[in-house]
């Protein structure tokens, strides 16, 4: 398991734990992951955006060999979700069996533990995305 940054997790909470990323003043483009320049307009002024955490699966792939210190999820899925305000962003889809994700699949997200460093280590947590409940 790869060791824990603990800076960088504090860092980057408010994106693993609120989904906040970033909008454009200039343009209003939602970012996520936060970055310098907005892609559309190239200007560097934003305000934090958080995001609904509401979102579609716009493309899968079900991991059935994980790289190392994952290999107590297997199988697992990491899907692109499209989120409702338009970014789309990488994560694993939970409470799911293999098999049974599908594009246009509607999800949310929720904090769940990334990884660990065993018993006594520090935990990191993180989004996810499960099935919408309700639809």
């Amino acid at each position: 398991m790869a060791e824990m940054n603990l800076p960088q997790m504090w860092r980057l909470r408010d994106q693993r734990y609120r989904l906040e990323g970033a909008q454009c003043l200039h343009c209003g483009e939602r970012l996520f992951p936060p970055k310098q320049n907005c892609p559309t307009c190239k200007h560097e002024q934003f305000k934090p955006y958080v995001f609904s955490g509401r979102g579609e699966v716009y493309s899968f792939s079900t991991m059935y060999h994980a790289p190392r210190g994952f290999e107590k999820d297997l199988p697992y899925t990491v899907a692109l979700v499209r989120l409702a305000e338009g970014p789309l962003i990488t994560a694993q889809l939970i409470d799911i069996d293999a098999g049974e994700a599908q594009i246009g699949l509607q999800v949310e997200m929720v904090t769940r533990i990334l990884t660990d460093d065993g018993d006594l280590g520090a935990i990191e947590y993180g989004y996810k995305f499960r099935p919408r409940l309700g639809g």
